[in-house]
């Protein structure tokens, strides 16, 4: 029960993460560049979630009990 758990924490955080760095995404019609906007989202705390979410699903994955 508790890998299930991990892994939907990390699948929450991975959305939130994915979510937000799409959303930033509306700043390049504003005019920033690229590069701005990745230094933008490198400062950002919760862009930081995607690879976070991903990390947890992945070792969840990996450590689950394979009972085939």
């Amino acid at each position: 029960m508790g890998y299930i758990f991990v892994f939907l924490v990390g699948f929450g955080l991975a959305v939130s993460g994915g979510v937000t760095i799409i959303a930033y995404l509306n700043f390049l019609p504003a005019g920033i560049t690229w590069v701005e906007y990745f230094i933008f989202i490198a400062g950002r705390l919760e862009c930081y979630f995607l690879p976070l979410g991903l990390v947890l699903m992945a070792f969840v994955v990996y450590r689950y009990p394979n009972n085939s």
